[in-house]
Formats: C-alpha cells, structure tokens, sequence
C-alpha cells in the first residue's frame, strides 16, 4: 500500500506495554508518524476530543489518514498487512499459516493478556479501584506460568521466533507480554528469556522503548 497517509498518521497514547505494541510495529516498518502522548488514568482519554475518535477511552489508537483503529493487537495486525510486504512483516497468506499466526495473536492476547496479566494489574498495581484478592491474584500468577510453559514448547516446534526464522506482529504481542510477566517477577522458562534476548535486541524495540515514553528523547 502506498504511503500517501503519512503525513496524517497519528498514534495516541505512551507508556503502556498495550501502548508499546504500535510504537515497536511503527518502528519496525519505519513509518513517520505523529506521537500524542498521553496516558491512562491521567484524564487525558476522556476528553471529549479523544471520546469521539474512541467512545471506550483507551489506549493505544491509531489514526491513519481518515481511518481510527483501536485495540493494540489490531493495530499491529493492520500496520503489518497494509506496509510491511517489503519488510517480511505481512502476516501470511495461506490459510494454515495464518491460522497459526491467529493461534499465537489469540493465545497472547486473551491466555497471557487478559486473563492473567490484567488480573494481576488490576489487583495488585490498581488494588486502591479494584480491591485485593489474593485468590484471584494467586490464580493468575500460577496460570501464566502454566501458560508460558506451553508457550516454551510451542516455540521450540517453531524456531527462533513465534513463526519461525521471521520476525513478527506476533512476536511483538507475546514480547510485550513476557516483558510484564518479568516486571511482576513471574518465573519464565529459560527458553523464554532467550527468546526475550533476541527480539529485545532489535534496532526497532529500543527506538520503540523511547517512543513509548510521555517525553521521547
């Protein structure tokens, strides 16, 4: 796809691992874009400006030309399909590749994302709005753990990444994602934190890790 938006091309939103997802694609495919860089639970994503381009105040959004994404793995998804042919980003085209693609994009989002993550944010970094519950909290550490387990045998079928010898959205998904997990000191496989050694490594995460941040340097 041609480039002709570029110049209204927009991401809204810094300092998430959600937030990170669009920076590191952005970075990767080496697209300009404008950064607003404003954050979660600062007041910022409900001002009615922001309200009408997302009716459900949250971030990450992408504004590419005329078109408003939201949801982090979708934004990724769109960014790779529209601009990254030349950069083996595409995800792939047959059916069964992508089915395998979607596995790992589903898998990371809803098993490591939502289910277990969020619990932990929600009641251990958000406890004051969300309460304490140590059961849920216990439940959710034990089952990413258990998730990353299958996660590690999953990319030893694989190979150096989630699909194998390249590089992709998935990878991006499932990084940000074990990232967390080492923030909120969750023990991972060995195999994992190798994994972590080689796509944290790339040019386009530290460049993202920058863009990610309220004040870029």
């Amino acid at each position: 796809m041609a480039d002709a938006a570029s110049a209204n091309r927009v991401v809204w939103g810094v300092g998430t691992s959600r937030t990170m997802r669009a920076h590191w694609m952005l970075a990767e495919l080496e697209l300009p874009y404008e950064r607003r860089p404003i954050t979660s639970r600062s007041g910022e994503t409900l001002t009615p400006e922001y309200t009408r381009l997302n009716p459900s105040q949250k971030i990450p959004l992408l504004q590419d030309g005329d078109f408003v994404l939201t949801e982090s793995a979708a934004i990724v998804n769109y960014l790779a399909t529209a601009y990254g042919a030349t950069r083996q980003l595409c995800p792939p085209a047959s059916a069964r590749d992508r089915a395998r693609y979607d596995q790992w994009c589903f898998f990371v989002m809803m098993e490591l994302d939502a289910n277990t993550l969020y619990v932990i944010r929600k009641h251990e970094d958000l406890h004051d709005i969300y309460g304490v519950a140590p059961n849920a909290l216990r439940a959710a550490r034990e089952g990413f753990a258990r998730q990353a387990h299958a996660a590690e045998l999953r990319l030893a079928a694989s190979g150096p990444y989630v699909m194998g010898e390249n590089f992709s959205g998935a990878d991006i998904l499932f990084t940000t994602c074990l990232n967390g997990a080492i923030r909120r000191k969750i023990d991972l496989p060995g195999a994992l934190h190798d994994y972590l050694q080689r796509t944290t490594a790339r040019a386009a995460y530290q460049r993202a890790l920058r863009l990610n941040q309220r004040s870029a340097g």
